[in-house]
């Protein structure tokens, strides 16, 4: 069995492959790592989302890949590109981690939980499904996809490795 290129994608950054390779993002504490995948085109794409939304970006150049409502269809476009097909995109999410606890009841700080309700709601929108996830808790996580089987592989101190 040869070893498939590895595709690093970084915080903040997006990419999409149709040929063997493994896309993997490391360092997903409150950010999120969404997945998609083509199953009959073998077309997989890998997002490392930060924040929820663009509407607070204060950067002049907006980067997309940093946002949850510019990078799912930015990621999306790009697969497109390479021959995937909306109608069959499958989601799968992991990360969106509290790291930190705050004493206040203000729910901004709450990050990663709100990465990953404005993950799930722009899915919904664009009527894409989510087939798993990993998030939540309170650690970090490095993941990995496969354009080959689409098949999530979540790695954490704590926690050992886990495929989904």
């Amino acid at each position: 069995m040869t070893e498939l290129q590895l595709i690093k994608v970084g915080m903040a950054d997006l990419n999409a492959t149709n040929e063997d390779r493994i896309l993997r993002t490391t360092g997903l504490g409150s950010c999120v790592g969404l997945t998609l995948f083509d199953p009959l085109h073998k077309v997989a794409g890998l997002a490392h989302i930060m924040l929820p939304s663009s509407s607070i970006a204060r950067e002049g150049q907006l980067n997309k890949a940093k946002y949850a409502d510019t990078a799912i269809p930015e990621l999306i476009d790009r697969m497109l590109q390479l021959g995937a097909n909306k109608g069959r995109l499958e989601a799968k999410l992991a990360g969106g981690a509290q790291m930190f606890s705050f004493n206040t009841g203000n729910d901004m700080m709450k990050i990663g939980p709100r990465n990953v309700d404005s993950c799930k709601e722009i899915l919904a929108q664009l009527h894409i499904p989510i087939r798993s996830e990993d998030t939540g808790g309170n650690y970090g996580r490095t993941i990995e996809i496969s354009n080959d089987t689409g098949m999530l592989t979540v790695k954490s101190v704590n926690k050992g490795i886990k495929e989904i």
